[in-house]
């Protein structure tokens, strides 16, 4: 209906649609009262939520911005009243930027239908519905908690507009596309979802967006045709109930539109072996390592005894390689170690003078000095002043900015050196085992970020097929992006668990054995240990955090492990999954496949990839 005398088209409200803020400021509270609308303004239709104590306003205070180059003049940008917890990840190249509305403080905000991307629907535990909504910049809104309900109806609302199309690995997730022809057969070319394009392409994809879509995929397999069905749309209603089809009731629970038989079965029992603690057998007369993948297998199922660890690390981050001779080695580190002082002298043959006139030596040199002094100064190596051991930290990282210039030092980087440091007590062997590691992780440390964003995206896609409850109480929270991971993906859990714990970690992923994203299972792992202690509690945003970062120390690794090899073990077996999560992980990665959910060592283009 329209609003008499009000510049916009009102086309529906609720009531009692809730922000939970977890603002850090003490004197707001952190769960707000307010109305979520759908408004037409000047043509244009726009989700909009404001407080209670906005009404009498005509318009929310805030708005987002429209994309580049649609003309007028730009919005005031969202404020979220407190750092939200996918802040921690920038971006070179940002579609929007978020400042303080310092002149408002309201939470109000405006979304234009045509820049809303996903929408997730979920209900924490036995609570009250909750919807996620992310628009196509990847950014999220505060979730909008319905304590009156009203989510189905806001769906049905919304269909006037947009196509929601639910994805078969998740009902609760549904990605936004237009109702205009011109623009959703854009979206396709866009996406390179499909084989086949045009008018009639489109027309399926109204009638069935499911099975349109798996059918330009041409090898996923037709169960997944018959088991999908068109969401209920104004435009497209539902025939004659099939009474094989999901049943779709009024009351407020039921919310899937759909439903898939996508399950994992039951996660299988693992058990740890002995680390590797004999080498000599493994060497024909040569020198040559003899069943290389052998001693992986053995490392990813025990680690290694610290009386070899020294020698087999060398192989592993690809010092030597697996096939030389002895003499080959002994050529190889006589070559290495005279790469390696060329490069230092090129960093300490510079004087203070050219220094003050090389900002990026200067600041690489300041940022090393500090982070060496504060780097595992409880182990013996590096404690005390003078230490030998931190001078060595020291002339690594320096000689390694020398090495690549392009990435030269991020904070971080002291954390993966130190351990190699103490197990090698080489600086050579130290620094080129650091060059190895680094081609592992590098990208962690660019400064885009975006390797970090999309490892961040994965584990939540993990976890959304692993533990569907606990990723509800997280979104809940505000926490859905798992930005309180950050640390354990940029350095490989270095803080979590103790020195020598790490040692056995770091060469258990070294292998790369089951998986290259192996450590992705392990923050999984992590998680689900957790799950009791989060589920059902008080914790907050700012709590969350807290109870993480307090983790520190008191993991068991060997629990962890086991809990990570058996979550692989469970998606491995899981027999319909994998199409299903190629489906859904393409619309969340556009163009690219980063099949995760259940084929977690893929990353390819090519839909029937095998592991």
């Amino acid at each position: 209906a329209l609003g008499a005398g009000l510049p916009f088209g009102l086309i529906f409200e609720k009531e009692g649609v809730y922000l939970h803020t977890n603002a850090k400021r003490s004197n707001q509270d952190t769960t707000i009262p307010g109305f979520i609308r759908i408004v037409e303004r000047s043509g244009e239709p726009a989700l909009e939520w404001s407080p209670l104590e906005d009404e009498g306003r005509n318009a929310p205070a805030v708005l987002y911005t429209k994309k580049d180059g649609e003309g007028g003049e730009e919005d005031t940008n969202f404020d979220p009243g407190y750092e939200p917890d996918w802040a921690v990840i920038s971006t070179v190249k940002k579609d929007r930027e978020y400042v303080p509305v310092k002149e408002s403080g309201t939470w109000s905000f405006s979304l234009p239908l045509s820049e809303l991307y996903s929408l997730r629907r979920a209900r924490f535990s036995l609570g009250r519905n909750f919807l996620v909504l992310t628009s196509r910049g990847g950014h999220p809104l505060p979730p909008l908690h319905f304590h009156r309900g009203g989510t189905r109806e806001l769906l049905r609302a919304l269909q006037r507009y947009i196509i929601l199309a639910s994805s078969p690995v998740d009902g609760r997730l549904f990605l936004a596309y237009p109702l205009d022809s011109g623009a959703l057969s854009q979206s396709f070319d866009e996406l390179q979802l499909l084989d086949d394009g045009g008018s009639d392409l489109v027309s399926r994809f109204i009638q069935d967006p499911y099975a349109t879509t798996f059918g330009g995929f041409s090898k996923v397999t037709n169960f997944f045709r018959g088991a999908l069905r068109p969401p209920e749309s104004p435009h497209h209603p539902r025939g004659p109930q099939d009474p094989s089809a999901p049943s779709l009731p009024d009351e407020e629970p039921g919310f899937e539109l759909i439903t898939c038989g996508v399950e994992l079965g039951p996660r299988p029992e693992v058990s740890r072996g002995k680390p590797l603690d004999k080498w000599e057998e493994f060497l024909d007369r040569e020198g040559r390592v003899q069943h290389p993948e052998r001693i992986k297998e053995l490392v990813f199922r025990g680690g290694i005894t610290p009386a070899l660890r020294k020698e087999a690390w060398k192989f592993l981050l690809g010092f030597y390689p697996w096939n030389s001779t002895a003499k080959e080695r002994e050529d190889i580190l006589r070559v290495k170690t005279d790469e390696y002082f060329r490069m230092k002298v090129q960093w300490k043959s510079v004087s203070e003078e050219q220094e003050m006139r090389n900002s990026l030596l200067r600041g690489y040199r300041s940022l090393i000095e500090r982070d060496v002094n504060r780097t595992d100064r409880q182990n013996t190596f590096f404690s005390g002043n003078d230490n030998p051991g931190l001078t060595l930290l020291h002339d690594v990282l320096m000689t390694y900015c020398m090495y690549n210039f392009d990435l030269g030092y991020v904070q971080g980087m002291s954390d993966l050196l130190a351990p190699l440091l103490f197990v090698t007590q080489n600086e050579v062997e130290s620094f080129w085992c650091l060059t190895g590691f680094m081609e592992l992780v590098h990208q962690n440390f660019e400064e885009s970020q975006e390797a970090m964003k999309q490892q961040l995206l994965q584990l939540s896609i993990l976890l959304k097929a692993l533990d569907p409850e606990l990723c509800d109480y997280l979104d809940s929270q505000d926490s859905g992006s798992l930005c309180f991971c950050f640390r354990w993906l940029l350095i490989w859990f270095k803080r979590e668990f103790s020195f020598e714990d790490i040692l056995t970690l770091w060469e258990v992923l070294w292998t790369r054995l089951p998986c290259d994203n192996f450590h992705l299972l392990i923050a999984c792992s992590i998680l689900e240990s957790q799950r009791g202690e989060l589920i059902g509690s008080d914790h907050d945003f700012n709590t969350i955090l807290k109870h993480i970062n307090e983790l520190t120390m008191k993991l068991d690794l060997q629990t962890v492990l086991c809990g990570a090899e058996a979550i692989y073990l469970q998606l491995v077996q899981c027999k319909v999954g994998r199409a299903a999560a190629r489906w859904s992980l393409s619309y969340l990665s556009d163009s690219t496949f980063q099949l995760v959910a259940f084929t977690v060592t893929l990353k390819t283009t090519e839909p029937d990839a095998r592991y």
